[in-house]
C-alpha cells in the first residue's frame, strides 16, 4: 500500500501569514495531505493581515490541531510525514525549537521532525537580529533544521505581492523536491 504524502504546516504569530496560507493552497494542488497548527498569536495576525476567518483558514488544511494538543498524531515519530514548515516562524517559536522546549504542539511536532531526521523549514520573520537570535538559529541549524527567511528575489521581476509570495513558497517547497510551477527560475525561464 502506498503511503500518503503528508506535510505539517504551522503558522505562528510573526507577520507574513500569507506564506502559510499560500503553502496550504499550493500543497492542496500538489495533492499533499496537510496537518495544520495555528498558534494563539497567529490568530491575531490572521485578523490584522487578512480577511479570512479562522474557520476559512482551517478549511485550507486536511487536518487541524489545537496548539495545546501535545498528544496529537503529529507529536509521534510513528506518524509518517514529509516534514514540517513553520510559515511564518516567530523568534519565540524558533527559540523553543532550538532548545526542545516542547510545551506546545508547534514545538513538539518540530522536535519530532528533527529527531526523525525529516526536513524542518522555519520561515523566520524578524529583523534586525540580535546575537541571541543568531545563536538560536545556529542551534536549529546544528540540529538539522533549515532557517529560511522569506527574502524576495527581484531577478524574476515581480509585478505583484503574489509574485513575491509564490516565488518564496516555491523555493521552500523545492527543499522537499516539490515543483509548484508557480514562478520563473533563473537559467530556465529568465
Amino acid at each position: 500500500m502506498e503511503r500518503k504524502r503528508r506535510m505539517i504546516v504551522a503558522i505562528t504569530g510573526a507577520t507574513g501569514i500569507i506564506y502559510g496560507i499560500r503553502l496550504l493552497e499550493v500543497l492542496r494542488k500538489l495533492d499533499i495531505e496537510t496537518h495544520l497548527i495555528v498558534s494563539q498569536s497567529a490568530q491575531s495576525t490572521l485578523h490584522y493581515e487578512t480577511d479570512l476567518t479562522m474557520k476559512e483558514l482551517k478549511e485550507l488544511a486536511d487536518v487541524t490541531y489545537s496548539v495545546k494538543d501535545i498528544g496529537a498524531a503529529i507529536s509521534s515519530g510513528s506518524f509518517p510525514t514529509m516534514g514540517m514548515i513553520v510559515a511564518p516562524c516567530s523568534i519565540k517559536t524558533m527559540s523553543q525549537i532550538a532548545f526542545s522546549m516542547t510545551d506546545n504542539l508547534v514545538a513538539r511536532a518540530a522536535d519530532v521532525v528533527l529527531k526523525e531526521r525529516k526536513r524542518l523549514v522555519l520561515m523566520l520573520r524578524e529583523t534586525p537580529l540580535s546575537l541571541t537570535h543568531i545563536r538560536n538559529m545556529q542551534a536549529v541549524t546544528e540540529n538539522g533544521g533549515i532557517i529560511f527567511p522569506p527574502v524576495p528575489a527581484f531577478y524574476t521581476r515581480p509585478q505583484t505581492i503574489d509574485d513575491l509570495v509564490n516565488q518564496t513558497v516555491g523555493r521552500v517547497l523545492d527543499l522537499f523536491d516539490l515543483e509548484t510551477g508557480e514562478f520563473p527560475r533563473w537559467g530556465e525561464d529568465l
